[in-house]
C-alpha cells in the first residue's frame, strides 16, 4: 500500500480552531447589538392600581401597556383569594389612538378580600412579557392564589431558544459576509476549500436555527415546557402570527440561498473564461443581494423595527444595518480563515475588503445613531437608565474596535506581493523539490513503524512548506495579529451586547417611570415606609428622617417618625411636623404633630387619609432655634 502523510494540526491551525469557536459564539449576541435591542412592552398602569384599596367590585379590571400587544381571553386573570378564577375571560380592547389598553371583565358578586392579577402577553416585537399585582376589595385579606414564579420565555425553553436566535444571527452573517467577501474582494476564493465550508456552515446554522425557532415558538410564549415543541396544534398557531410568518419566509429564502451556494461554489468556481465570469459574478452579486436583504428583512418585519416610532423608515434602515454587519463581520471572519489555512490571497484583495470594510462601519454609525435615538429618546436617558449606560459602554467598546480595525488597514497598506501566485507557484516547487515521494510498503504489516515514521517525515515538510508561504510576507504577520485583536476586543463588547440584548430600552423605561410620575406605589397589605435624607443647614444639621404610615391606605392610619445621624444613631431635634396634601384635588396641607417617644422616636395615631390619590408626605425637622427644613415625598395611597 502507499502510505502518505496525515495531515496535522500546526500550531496556527489550532490557534484558528479556537477563534472560529468564539466568533461562531460571540457572532450572534454581537450582532444581536446590531439590531435595536429586544426592546419587550411594558405594563405602565392598571386599574385598579397595583396595590390598591377599592370599596366596591370594579366592573372590569384594565392593563396599560407600553407598546402594541398580543393578547387572547386567557392573557388575563384575575384569581380570588382561594386562587379560583373571577374573570369572564372576555377580553375587551380599549385601545384609544397610542394609548394599548386591555381588560376582563369581572364576574358579578364576588367578595371581598385581595385579588390577584397574572397577566402574559407578546410584544410587538414577539418577545413574551408577563407578571402579576395584586389589589383588595373592601379591605386587605391573605391569599392563596398562586402565580408563576417563572417568567415566561425563560428557563430551559427560554434558553434554548436564546441560542437558536443568535445562531441564526451568527449563520446570517458567515453566509452573507462570506458570499461578498469572494464576489466582491476575492473570486478565487470560490474554489478555497475553507472559504466555501465557512459560507456553507453559514447556511447550515441558519436552517438548523430557524426551524429550532419555529418548533421552540410554542413553549417559548406559552406553557414552557420542552415536550410542547411537538404540538402541532400550536404549531398551526404560531403560524398564522408575524413572528411564524417571518420564520417560514426565512426558510424559504433560505432555499434560494442553497441554490445561489450551489452556483458560487460550481459553475462560478468551475469558470475560466474572464468575460463570461465577470458577468456572472454581477448575476450573482444582483440575486445575492436580493436574498440577503429578503433574509434581514425578516428580523425587520417581525421584530421591534415594525413597532414604535417610525416603524417606515426604521425597518429599511434596520435592513441596512443588518447587511453592513454581516458584511464587516462576514468578512473578517473569512479573511482570518484565509490568512491562517489559505496563505496564496493577493494584496488586492485584502485591500478590496479594506475599503468594503469601511464604508460598512459608515454605514453602521449612520443607522446605529438612529436606532440608538429610537431606544434612548433623550439625553439624560443615557446616564440615568440601565440601558443608557450599557449603550455608552458599547460605544466605548466599538470605537477602540474600530481604532484597532485602523492599526490593520495600516498593515494591509504595506502587504508585499511575495505570496502572489506566481511567487506562490516558485516557492511550492522549491519546497516539492526537497519532499521525498510518498512512500510504498509491502501491505504485510512488518514495515509499519517505518511508514509511519517516513509519513510524520512528510507531514513536517508540508507544515513547514506551508508555515514558509504565509510567512514569505511579514506584514502578513502582523495584519493577522491585529484581527485577533478585534476578534479579542470583540469578545469584551459580547458580555456587554449579552446583557443589552437583555434589558429594558431606556424609552420605554422612561415611559413607564413617568407614567408612575415617580411615585411609590402603597402596598394593601404592608405599610407605606419613605426615607429621605436632611439638611437643616446648622451645626449638625445633617441626617436622614424615616417615615411609617401603617397600614397605608384610606381611612386612619398610625404615623412613624425617626431621625438618624450620619453615622446611623438616633438623632434627638426640637420639633419634627408632618403634613399630607393631595394637589389633585386641592387637598390639603393636612398637618400632624408627632408625639415624641423617646430620643430620635416620634408617633401619631388615627391619621386621616380621606381619599386615595398621590399624596405628598412633607416632614419638617427643626434643629436649632433658628436651623429648620423641609423634605417631601410622593406616594400612592389607596
Amino acid at each position: 500500500m502507499t502510505a502518505t502523510a496525515p495531515r496535522l494540526r500546526t500550531t496556527a491551525s489550532r490557534s484558528l480552531t479556537r477563534l472560529l469557536l468564539v466568533t461562531v459564539a460571540l457572532l450572534g449576541a454581537l450582532f444581536a447589538g446590531a439590531v435595536p435591542a429586544s426592546a419587550h412592552a411594558a405594563l405602565t398602569g392598571s386599574d385598579p392600581k397595583e396595590g390598591a384599596v377599592v370599596a366596591t367590585a370594579p366592573a372590569q379590571v384594565a392593563l396599560t401597556f407600553s407598546e402594541g400587544v398580543a393578547l387572547d381571553a386567557n392573557s388575563i386573570r384575575v384569581l380570588d383569594p382561594t386562587g379560583k378564577r373571577s374573570d369572564t375571560a372576555e377580553l375587551v380592547n380599549l385601545c384609544s389612538g397610542d394609548v394599548v389598553k386591555y381588560g376582563v371583565r369581572l364576574r358579578t358578586g364576588i367578595p371581598n378580600g385581595t385579588y390577584t392579577v397574572a397577566w402574559q402577553a407578546i410584544s410587538a416585537d414577539s418577545h413574551p412579557v408577563s407578571g402579576a399585582f395584586t389589589f383588595s376589595i373592601g379591605a386587605p385579606s391573605a391569599t392563596t392564589a398562586v402565580v408563576p414564579t417563572q417568567a415566561v420565555g425563560g428557563g430551559l425553553v427560554g434558553a434554548l431558544y436564546g441560542i437558536a436566535r443568535y445562531a441564526a444571527y451568527g449563520g446570517f452573517v458567515l453566509l452573507t459576509g462570506g458570499a461578498a467577501f469572494v464576489l466582491a474582494c476575492w473570486r478565487r476564493g470560490a474554489t478555497v476549500g475553507p472559504v466555501q465550508r465557512v459560507v456553507v456552515g453559514g447556511w447550515l446554522t441558519m436552517t438548523a436555527a430557524t426551524l429550532a425557532m419555529l418548533l421552540l415558538r410554542t413553549p417559548y410564549t406559552g406553557s414552557g415546557k420542552l415536550s410542547d415543541a411537538f404540538d402541532l396544534n400550536g404549531l398551526r398557531a404560531v403560524l398564522e402570527t408575524k413572528p411564524g410568518a417571518a420564520l417560514i419566509s426565512r426558510l424559504l429564502l433560505l432555499g434560494a440561498a442553497a441554490l445561489f451556494v450551489s452556483v458560487l461554489f460550481g459553475a462560478y468556481a468551475k469558470r475560466e473564461d474572464e468575460a463570461e465570469k465577470k458577468d456572472l459574478t454581477f448575476g450573482l452579486a444582483i440575486g445575492g443581494a436580493v436574498v440577503a436583504a429578503g433574509l434581514a428583512a425578516t428580523w425587520a418585519l417581525a421584530e421591534h423595527a415594525s413597532t414604535g416610532l417610525q416603524p417606515g423608515i426604521a425597518m429599511p434602515v434596520d435592513v441596512l444595518h443588518l447587511l453592513a454587519v454581516a458584511t464587516w463581520l462576514g468578512g473578517l471572519v473569512t479573511l482570518l480563515v484565509v490568512l491562517y489555512r489559505s496563505p496564496r490571497i493577493e494584496r488586492a484583495a485584502v485591500l478590496r475588503f479594506s475599503r468594503i470594510a469601511f464604508w460598512s462601519v459608515a454605514v453602521l454609525a449612520a443607522t446605529g445613531v438612529y436606532q440608538s435615538w429610537r431606544q434612548v429618546g433623550t439625553w439624560s436617558a443615557l446616564v440615568d437608565t440601565v440601558y443608557g449606560q450599557l449603550l455608552l459602554v458599547k460605544v466605548g467598546l466599538v470605537a477602540v474596535l474600530v481604532g484597532t480595525a485602523s492599526v490593520s488597514r495600516r498593515w494591509t497598506a504595506r502587504l508585499s506581493e511575495h505570496t502572489a501566485p506566481e511567487a506562490d507557484a516558485a516557492l511550492v516547487v522549491e519546497e516539492r523539490a526537497s519532499e521525498p515521494e510518498p512512500v510504498t510498503v509491502p501491505d504485510d504489516g512488518k514495515d509499519a513503524k517505518r511508514a509511519a515514521q517516513l509519513a510524520r517525515q512528510q507531514a513536517a515538510l508540508s507544515t513547514a512548506r506551508e508555515k514558509r508561504i504565509r510567512d514569505a510576507d511579514p506584514e502578513r504577520t502582523g495584519l493577522r495579529r491585529t484581527v485577533l485583536a478585534e476578534a479579542g476586543i470583540a469578545v469584551v463588547l459580547l458580555a456587554v451586547t449579552t446583557v443589552l440584548t437583555s434589558t429594558e430600552p431606556a424609552r420605554t423605561q422612561e415611559a413607564v417611570d413617568k407614567a408612575k410620575a415617580g411615585s411609590q406605589v402603597a402596598v394593601a397589605d404592608r405599610p407605606v415606609d419613605i426615607r429621605l435624607p436632611f439638611d437643616t443647614g446648622g451645626q449638625n444639621g445633617k441626617g436622614t428622617v424615616e417615615l411609617t404610615l401603617d397600614p397605608g391606605r384610606t381611612g386612619s392610619n398610625d404615623l412613624r417618625v425617626s431621625l438618624e445621624d450620619p453615622a446611623g444613631k438616633p438623632k434627638d431635634a426640637p420639633e419634627v411636623k408632618v403634613s399630607f396634601t393631595l394637589a389633585a384635588k386641592s387637598v390639603g396641607p393636612l398637618p400632624v404633630v408627632p408625639d415624641r417617644v423617646t430620643a430620635g422616636q416620634w408617633k401619631a395615631s388615627g391619621v386621616q387619609i380621606p381619599m386615595a390619590g398621590d399624596w405628598q408626605i412633607s416632614v419638617t425637622v427643626r434643629t436649632s432655634e433658628i436651623d429648620e427644613t423641609t423634605v417631601d415625598k410622593n406616594v400612592k395611597i389607596g
